[in-house]
Order: C-alpha cells, then sequence, then structure tokens
C-alpha cells in the first residue's frame, strides 16, 4: 500500500516539556559558567568597583561577570546564544497553547516575549564596555517588558499548579526589585563597603526567578509533542509516535484563566480611558495654581489674578438642577470642554492662558463631581471611577518624575522646552470618546435609603482636605523629599530614585482602601495617619520620610472611604463645600510663607503645623462621616464577579504606572561624570542667578534655558535664589534637577518649603562635603534662606555660601542678616566664596559690613557701582575673572560670574590686565560677546574683566 503523502511518518517525536528545559538548562549554563569563570581567573578584577575592591566587595555583579573580561564574556555569550533557539520555540509554543478565536491576549503576550528576546540578545551583545548608553535601552527595555510578560503568562494560565509556581516566581521577582534598589543606592550614593557585594547576590537572583519562571512552562508542554513528519517518505521505518492521538486529544481544551474567562480588551480601554481622564483632571488641578502665581510675580504684589482660585469651588453650580442634570445625562460634552485647558498652550498671551484654564478646571470639576454622584447607584461603576480618578493622580505624579517635576501638558509647556501637549490632547480627546457615556441611575439605591448619611457638610470638609493634601503633597514625588532634606552628607531619601517609592506606596495605598475600605476608614488607621503628619513636619532625613511614606499611603487609602460617602450627599453640598474649603486651604499655605506681602500674614507666619493640624482634622470631619453612613452598612459586602474582574484591568495599569516609575528611576540615578571644565588650570567658575522660580516673561518653564546658558558659560558652581517651587502655587516643581542631571553637577536646595522662604540652591561640579541649611533673623519681613558648603575643589576644601538677604523694605531684618552672615563667614579660615543677593549699593552701609575685617571678604569688583542685588566676595583664592551676562528674558535678574584658580594665593595687587594676557583656560567664552547668543551678552563692562 502506498504511503499517505499528505500526512507522512513521524521521524522524530519530542515532548514540548524537553523544549522548556533546554532553555533553563543553557540559561542558567550561560550565567553561571561566566560566574565560575570570572570567579576562578580575574576574581579580584570583577569585584572591584568604583569604591571599594577586595576584601570589602568579594562578590561579582551580573555586569562585571558577563561583560567586562575574556573569556567569562565569550563563555557568557555562547551559552545565550544557544538559548535563542528554545526561546523562540518557548514563545511559540506558548502561543500555541493559549491562543483562541477572537482572543488578541495571546497574540500580544508573544509580541512581547519576543521583544523580550531580541532586548535580551541586546544588552548580551552590547556591553555596558562597548556602549554603555545601547546597553542600558536594551536592558530597560527588557525590564519594561517583563512586567506584561509576567501578567500575561498569567492571566493565560490553564494548569493550576503552573500558575502557582508562577505567582510565586513572579513574587520573588519583583520583590527582590526592593532591597536591589536599597543596596544600590547604599553604594552609589552612601559609597558604603559592601554594599555592592549585597546588590550582587540579589541581583543573580533576579537571574534565577527571571529564568525559572519560564522554567514553569515544562509543566504547561508536557500536553505537546514536536513530530518531525517525513511527507514524502524518504526515511520510511522511523520511530512512530502518538502525537496526533495527544495533539487531538489537547486539541480545543478550554483555558482556565487565572483572571477569568472574560478578559477584554474593551474594558482595559475603558479602564484605561478613566485613568487618563483622571490625569487630565489633575493636569488641570495642578496648572491653575502655578499660572495664577505668575502674575503676583511679575507685578512684585497682588495682581488681581489670583481670584481664579475660586474655580476650584465650581462644583457649587451643581446646586443648579438642570445643569445637574445636564452634566449627568451627557458627561462626554463637558469632558470635552474640560479638555479645552489642554489647549492653552496654543495662547501666547499669560491672561488669555489663565482665563481658559479657568473655564477648563471649572468644568473639570463639575464632571467629576456629577459623574461620582451619577454612579452611587452603582457600587462597582462607582469604584472604577475612583479608581481611575486615584491612578490619574499616579499617572500625574509618574509623569513629572519621568520629565523631571514639569508635566508634559502644562500651558507652561510647548515642544520648546519639553512639552508633549499634542500627544496630550490627542489621548484626551480619545479618553474622553471612550470613557464617558450616560452613568446607570437605576437597579436600586447604592445607600439604602432608610440609613444614615452623616453629615454633608462634614463629609465636604473631607474632601477638601483630602484634595488638599494630594495637591501640595502628592501631585509630584520629590516634594515630601524636599520637605525631609537637609543638606550634604546625604542622610535621607533623594529625588531619583526615592520618588518612586512614594509613587509605589501611593499605588499600594490606594488598593488598599478599595480591598480594605473599613480598615482604610477606621479611627485606627486615621490616627496612623496623623503620626504620619506629624513626623513628615517635624523630623528631617529618614524619620521624616517614613512619616511621608504613611502619610501618602494614608491618604490614597482613605481616598474611596471619604469620596464614597460625600456621593451621598447633593455634590452642591459635599464637593462645593471641599472646594470652598481646598480654596481656604490655599490660602493658608501661601500666606504661611508669603506673610510679608498679603493681608494679614502676620497671624499665621511660618506655622506649617497649624496647616498640617488644620488639613488632618478636616479628613478626621470626612472619617467622622463616613462611619456615620457606613454604620447601617453591610459589614461584608460580596464583591460581584464582574466588579472583581474589572478591579483587576486597574491594577495592571498600576503595575505597568509602577514598572514605569522604577524605570525613570534606573534612568534618573545619579551616575554623572562630575568633571569641571577646565581641570588642567584648576579653574572654578562661579556664579549668582536670580531665576524667578523658573518662570520666564512669557510664563513658560525656563529649566532647558537656563540650562544651556549656564554650560555655554562653563560654569562649575552657581547659587540660585528663589528657587523653591515646591508649593501647590508654583507646581510643585523643582529646577535644580533638570539642571544637576542635564549638567552632571551635584545639587544642594535649601532650606525646604516647610521652612518658608522662596529658596536657595546650589549647583557644584565639585563634590560638596558638607552643607548647612540656614535661616537668618527676620523679625520683621521674609525670612531669608542661606546654604553654606564646603566643597572639594581639586583635593582642596573650599568653603561657598549661597544667600538671599531680606527685602528693601526690613532694614532691621538686612542689618541682623548681615551680622549673622559676616560672623558665620569670619568663622572659617578656608578659602571661601559668597554667591549672594544683598539688596544694598556699594560702599555703602550694610555692605560695610560684608566687606570689612569680620568676615575677611573682599568683592570681586569693588569699582562696580551699577549694582544693587547679587554680589560675588571672596577671600584666600585667586581671583582673575568677573562678568556679567544679561538674562534676555528668561528672569528679571542678570547673571554675574566669577573666575578663582584654586590652590594659589590671594593676589595682593589690583592689576587689570587685557584678555590676550589671560591663559586659554582662564577665558570666559567669546560666544557672549556683541550681540551673543539668545539674547545673552556680555553687558554693563560689554565685556568680561581679568586680573594678574
Amino acid at each position: 500500500m502506498a504511503p499517505r503523502i499528505k500526512d507522512g511518518d513521524a521521524v522524530v517525536a519530542i515532548n514540548g516539556k524537553w523544549i522548556t528545559w533546554t532553555h533553563t538548562v543553557f540559561a542558567y549554563l550561560a550565567f553561571f559558567s561566566a560566574l565560575i569563570v570570572g570567579m576562578s581567573l580575574h576574581f579580584r578584577k570583577i569585584v572591584q568597583n568604583e569604591h571599594y575592591g577586595y576584601p570589602d566587595e568579594w562578590f561579582p555583579s551580573v555586569s562585571a561577570t558577563i561583560g567586562d573580561r575574556y573569556p567569562e564574556r565569550s563563555f557568557f555569550q555562547v551559552f545565550i546564544a544557544i538559548t535563542s533557539g528554545p526561546r523562540f520555540a518557548l514563545v511559540f509554543l506558548w502561543y500555541i497553547l493559549t491562543s483562541r478565536p477572537k482572543s488578541t491576549l495571546p497574540k500580544v503576550v508573544a509580541g512581547v516575549g519576543l521583544f523580550r528576546t531580541f532586548t535580551c540578545g541586546g544588552w548580551t551583545y552590547v556591553t555596558s564596555t562597548d556602549d554603555h548608553d545601547w546597553h542600558d535601552i536594551f536592558m530597560i527595555s527588557y525590564l519594561v517588558a517583563t512586567l506584561p510578560w509576567t501578567l500575561g503568562c498569567l492571566a493565560l494560565s490553564q494548569n493550576r499548579r503552573a500558575a502557582k509556581y508562577r505567582k510565586v516566581m513572579a513574587s520573588l521577582f519583583f520583590g527582590t526589585l526592593v532591597p536591589l534598589i536599597y543596596f544600590f543606592i547604599q553604594h552609589k550614593v552612601h559609597k558604603v563597603a559592601g554594599a555592592y557585594t549585597r546588590y550582587a547576590f540579589f541581583e543573580w537572583s533576579l537571574i534565577l526567578f527571571d529564568v525559572g519562571f519560564d522554567a514553569v512552562t515544562a509543566l504547561d508542554f508536557e500536553a505537546f509533542e514536536i513530530v518531525v513528519r517525513d511527507v514524502k517518505g524518504v526515511s520510511r521505518g522511523q520511530l512512530k509516535t502518538t502525537a496526533d492521538s495527544v495533539l487531538e486529544k489537547e486539541k480545543g481544551k478550554p483555558v482556565g484563566n487565572t483572571f477569568g474567562q472574560g478578559f477584554s480588551w474593551g474594558e482595559v480601554a475603558d479602564a484605561a480611558a478613566d485613568v487618563y481622564n483622571g490625569f487630565v483632571f489633575w493636569s488641570m488641578c495642578t496648572a491653575l495654581p502655578v499660572l495664577v502665581w505668575y502674575f503676583p510675580l511679575w507685578h512684585m504684589g497682588i495682581s488681581g489674578y489670583e481670584v481664579a482660585i475660586v474655580a476650584y469651588a465650581a462644583p457649587l453650580f451643581l446646586a443648579i438642577p438642570a445643569l445637574r442634570s445636564a452634566v449627568i445625562r451627557s458627561p462626554r460634552v463637558f469632558q470635552f470642554l474640560a479638555v479645552s485647558g489642554l489647549f492653552a498652550y496654543k495662547t501666547q498671551d499669560p491672561a488669555n492662558r489663565l482665563f481658559l484654564t479657568i473655564f477648563s478646571l471649572s468644568c473639570t470639576l463639575i464632571t467629576w463631581a456629577a459623574t461620582l454622584y451619577a454612579e452611587r447607584a452603582n457600587s462597582a461603576r462607582l469604584e472604577t471611577r475612583i479608581f481611575g480618578w486615584g491612578l490619574g493622580l499616579i499617572m500625574s505624579t509618574v509623569s513629572k518624575f519621568a520629565f523631571r517635576t514639569n508635566n508634559p501638558v502644562w500651558p507652561i509647556m510647548h515642544a520648546e522646552n519639553g512639552g508633549w501637549n499634542k500627544v496630550g490632547i490627542a489621548l484626551a480627546i480619545l479618553a474622553a470618546l471612550r470613557s464617558y457615556r450616560q452613568p446607570s441611575v437605576s437597579g436600586g439605591d447604592y445607600f439604602p435609603s432608610s440609613g444614615k448619611k452623616g453629615s454633608g457638610a462634614l463629609a465636604g470638609l473631607g474632601v477638601g482636605g483630602l484634595f488638599f493634601t494630594m495637591l501640595s503633597l502628592l501631585t509630584e514625588s520629590s516634594t515630601m523629599i524636599a520637605w525631609v532634606w537637609d543638606g550634604f552628607p546625604v542622610r535621607g531619601p533623594i529625588a531619583a530614585p526615592h520618588g518612586a517609592l512614594v509613587i509605589f506606596v501611593m499605588g499600594a495605598g490606594l488598593v488598599f482602601g478599595l480591598y480594605y475600605p473599613r480598615v482604610a476608614g477606621s479611627w485606627t488607621a486615621f490616627g496612623i495617619g496623623s503620626l504620619g503628619a506629624a513626623f513628615l513636619t517635624c523630623y528631617s532625613h529618614w524619620a521624616g520620610f517614613y512619616g511621608a511614606l504613611t502619610l501618602g499611603f494614608y491618604t490614597m487609602a482613605v481616598t474611596p472611604v471619604l469620596l464614597g460617602s460625600a456621593v451621598r450627599h447633593p455634590p452642591a453640598t459635599s464637593f462645593g463645600i471641599g472646594g470652598v474649603f481646598m480654596i481656604f486651604m490655599i490660602l493658608f499655605h501661601v500666606w504661611v510663607v508669603a506673610y510679608a506681602f498679603v493681608p494679614g500674614g502676620p497671624l499665621v507666619r511660618e506655622r506649617t503645623d497649624w496647616l498640617m493640624i488644620t488639613n488632618m482634622l478636616s479628613i478626621g470631619a470626612g472619617v467622622f462621616s463616613a462611619a456615620v453612613s457606613n454604620s447601617s452598612a453591610p459589614k461584608h459586602k460580596p464583591i460581584s464577579p464582574n466588579g472583581r474582574k474589572q478591579r483587576s484591568y486597574y491594577i495592571y495599569i498600576l503595575a505597568v504606572l509602577q514598572l514605569i516609575a522604577v524605570a525613570v528611576a534606573y534612568l534618573r540615578f545619579p551616575t554623572n561624570n562630575y568633571t569641571p571644565y577646565h581641570p588642567e588650570d584648576k579653574v572654578a567658575t562661579m556664579g549668582i542667578w536670580t531665576v524667578h522660580f523658573g518662570l520666564d516673561n512669557d510664563m513658560w518653564a525656563s529649566e532647558r534655558r537656563m540650562r544651556d546658558v549656564i554650560q555655554e558659560l562653563e560654569l562649575d558652581v552657581i547659587g540660585l535664589l528663589e528657587s523653591d517651587n515646591q508649593r501647590i502655587i508654583m507646581g510643585n516643581r523643582d529646577v535644580t534637577q533638570t539642571l544637576a542631571e542635564d549638567l552632571g553637577m551635584y545639587a544642594d536646595y535649601g532650606p525646604g518649603p516647610n521652612k518658608h522662604t522662596w529658596g536657595s540652591a546650589l549647583l557644584s561640579k565639585f563634590p560638596i562635603v558638607n552643607s548647612t541649611h540656614h535661616l537668618l533673623p527676620s523679625p520683621v519681613g521674609e525670612l531669608a534662606p542661606a546654604i553654606s558648603a564646603t566643597l572639594d575643589m581639586y583635593g582642596e576644601m573650599v568653603d561657598v555660601v549661597v544667600f538671599h538677604s531680606g527685602q528693601e523694605e526690613d532694614p532691621e531684618d538686612r542689618r541682623l542678616q548681615t551680622e549673622y552672615l559676616s560672623n558665620l563667614m569670619g568663622s572659617s579660615s578656608r578659602p571661601m566664596v559668597l554667591l549672594s543677593y544683598l539688596v544694598t549699593k556699594p560702599l555703602e552701609g550694610n555692605y560695610n559690613t560684608y566687606v570689612s575685617d569680620i568676615s575677611g571678604m573682599k568683592d570681586i569688583d569693588h569699582t562696580d557701582w551699577d549694582r544693587w542685588c547679587e554680589y560675588i566676595l571672596y577671600k584666600n583664592l585667586k581671583r582673575t575673572g568677573y562678568a556679567r551676562i544679561s538674562r534676555d528674558s528668561i528672569t528679571d535678574t542678570e547673571i554675574q560670574v566669577g573666575k578663582f584658580v584654586v590652590g594659589q594665593p590671594e593676589s595682593e595687587e589690583e592689576m587689570m590686565i587685557p584678555e590676550e594676557m589671560v591663559p586659554e583656560g582662564l577665558r570666559f567664552p567669546q560666544l557672549f560677546r556683541g550681540q551673543g547668543v539668545r539674547g545673552h551678552r556680555y553687558h554693563v563692562f560689554d565685556e568680561p574683566r581679568y586680573w594678574q
């Protein structure tokens, strides 16, 4: 009988599990063979890092083992190349196992699996030694893809035993990231001996868990046989198997989805749209105060535009029945009106930008309050609205973390300064189209009509306190870090990477509040949250930061409780009162620092503690109202299957946001090469600049323009004044983050926003050995901030002081501050430079105390009579140059720059010399001569001045 050509004879059959075992064995061989060879041949070299070697460090990191030396690098690359075949087969078999008609999730997971495989090849064959940037790009891409691969595999698991092991491996993998990051910070920032060895153990653990996660597929692939068929009969007589019967038996088996059969990409899109609408909400809420702040800033006093903050009380309009009904019936229309604020960046006139944002925010708040109220009849949908709103806050915070404290869709952003306005608008339109439909108002009252509802006024106070806490502390991951930062050496958290920890705690708190609302809404939880607020207010460093994390967790956890209570009352009552209280709190938090410029300011001068107490009491009022409401509700309310499924989509989105935050923290971790511009001449170029809070004359964020001119001036050290933006009215921003990271400089900022000053900052190419923050005497006017720091300049300790004195209207304050600072400078015998804002005329008044035998300081150019605010003073350093550079439209104050040579005695003569006699490395850049560049040029003298 002739052979059946179509079916053919089975030549070889391999059980599918051997694909997994081959992948597992060769993957482990790749890493551990390199480890064994490296430890045998180059032990001391691969355990050496930039700070320590053996015996302080005695175990190598993964990157040092597999990428730095031959032959271990070759062992790794050979075995990982062998692994690639089984890896592609593993992804293919997983797709075959999970693919079903009309199901797109398996295709997405397979695509992610292929992407991970290619990026693995990228960081394998392009090592950090070859190209550090591309190695990091491939590595970050691989880690980012790990989350959707892990979640996708869990969602598609059809074997309970395999799903159990996957959960264990995934938990170990992501749990290991916490100590991994901790020990990396201990090594990189704190330079702790042995920390890198501990880091290395956790890094190797990640390899074990990552490969182990994929090894679990052996349990799934036992049902497969890979068969080679001879369809032309050329190898008659070879092995025949039962592959057909096995495959036929397994064909069409139902998928046991860990997260249920009903996974729907449409519902994922709904969840994503809800979250993005929440992002737009928070973008508008944080944008308005920044725009309002611009006007008193440039008017140097009350401008009248401050009244714009009444927009936060817009839910009061929902007292109009017709409007409330219109919003409930057509929320999509009002959401489109809310999106209008994203177009404000197209308007050049600052006032028009403000007016459009006021309108947008009002529509945003009205839509939000009415939508939550309308969903009160459906607990599952109300929960998703609250979850989406909370995740929108986290998304906003993540975006600011990624864009270094600026929200990319703010009206102060555009393409030239890093804005993503067009992308933001496109996504907002799609989200509005997708998300808002007519709410379901039938199906029974979510809150029994006979039950207690508490007090609407108290519920409103709770909403207002919650809103204020979020807006003032949680819309930027580095705000609370700025509260507890107190100078060098580093004794607490830093913006990157610890901002990711703030974001993680926010997400954990939100999930906890949704799953355990009774615990989150208890008085015990309120007490713990209040204790966290007290620690944040009263302590610095880690103790204060632990309080910050506690407060952040509690705030997010109590969110579902307070909002769930608020919707039991008419929205004009609960959300309207909340908005009014929010306005009061915004003014309160401005008054504590701006007391010298506002009516009644001295009454709350420097009383951040009162502010925090008032805020926590308002949240307590909301908790009380919620407790009354919940007293009549069932203690254990069952969650519907649909509700559980909806929760899972939002948790997926939260996981993605958390992974993005971790990736941003990794990418932003300070690993710059802090090298001065002219080390061969031992030159230190120092400058002072009053940056007017990082908003330029036309109301655009000015960090990039500031960065460019600082870099072109080749400044090694610069003092920034009026630089503290970590308040609601300034958008909770930090200009030093962009400048320090882009310019490769150490950054110190302070005293912090809870110390009631307008801020000072120090950026340095030289290591900051030690720094102290000062609040100078100020019995009448505003507090004067100062930073005194010791820098390691070419092996010599040099003191630098950055100082902003009080205003012209307060002469007694300025006299006391002058005495304080002069004594401070006189107490040091080291070389010193003062970068300052003194508010005095040369050779007159307080000038003669700053430049005196008490301080020992000299003026960089006592013949420069055209000064009033900015001064550079020095002692025990050789001064070689001085220049004044125009500001263009970045701020209202010029840049003053001095050049000093470290290690040479101070010149006794005052003889000026022409530039031709100055060595090249000691000259100021030619770029700023004549008309200069982008409006920056040498002015007053029209050229730099040089001394022998």
